[in-house]
């Protein structure tokens, strides 16, 4: 019988844009683990240009979940540009507070998945930030991570299909430090 897993027997380490060369493999890796029943639509395929493109960000931050030497989740993202936070739009009257984090991606590994592994990324990444908010999306099809960010805090704020083959996304707002 396999023991028990744990959100907290994982080693959680910060990573940085320096990083990107050293980490670049294993946030694709977990990916495909992650949503290997969806790997056939194309804007899956993409990821490794979404690492490239967030990995890029002076200002990106990651982290990511080793059970020993393997990668079993992640989750990353970068400061929004002051004054660009599209957010905005879905907001009347919009937030007076503007610096917001940008949370860009958030994957775990089946195996890990219900054990705690997604908020303990979500709340590593997020503490110590020095943005006021943070923004994400999420598919609104997966209607039990919208109810996990929600119990985090963050409320839909609006929809936004920000690829022509994305997904509409929930686009949802927390203010941090999260609750």
């Amino acid at each position: 019988m396999e023991p028990s897993l744990s959100a907290t027997g994982l080693d959680v380490r910060h990573f940085t844009n320096a990083d990107l060369p050293q980490i670049r493999q294993a946030l694709i890796d977990v990916h495909a683990d992650a949503y290997a029943d969806e790997m056939d639509d194309p804007f899956n395929q993409r990821f490794p240009w979404f690492v490239d493109h967030w990995g890029g960000h002076p200002e990106f931050s990651c982290v990511i979940a080793f059970d020993g030497d393997k990668a079993v989740g992640f989750a990353y993202g970068a400061p929004a540009v002051p004054g660009r936070e599209w957010w905005r739009e879905h907001l009347d009257p919009a937030p007076a507070k503007d610096l917001t984090f940008s949370y860009s991606e958030l994957a775990v590994i089946p195996k890990w998945r219900k054990k705690g592994v997604a908020e303990r990324l979500t709340r590593t990444l997020m503490e110590k930030r020095d943005e006021d908010l943070v923004v994400l999306l999420v598919d609104p099809e997966h209607s039990r991570v919208q109810a996990l960010y929600e119990s985090w805090g963050f409320r839909k704020v609006g929809e936004r299909q920000p690829f022509p083959d994305s997904p509409v996304y929930a686009v949802m707002l927390a203010e941090l430090p999260l609750k």
